[in-house]
């Protein structure tokens, strides 16, 4: 479960951040590309290493992260991307 939250998390920062990114919010840009980057030196070690089954689940938290992050940037901006 670790392994999937921490991969949900990177992810879910990514949509966050190519939404910052999309905006010009340079110093919310920096926060969360510094966060993904911490998170990202820590997983990638766990990940290489890891079987089949956790690399799938690895996966799996990515794909969640990354639709959970778009949702919750839709519902606080109202849909207004």
């Amino acid at each position: 479960m670790r392994l999937f939250f921490q991969s949900f998390l990177q992810v879910g920062l990514v949509a966050v951040n190519t939404f910052l990114i999309s905006k010009g919010y340079i110093i919310s840009i920096f926060a969360v590309s510094f966060l993904i980057s911490l998170l990202w030196a820590f997983n990638v070690s766990k990940v290489a290493v890891s079987e089949t089954k956790q690399k799938l689940i690895y996966a799996l938290g990515a794909g969640c992260g990354a639709v959970t992050g778009i949702l919750i940037l839709k519902s606080i901006l109202n849909n207004q991307i």
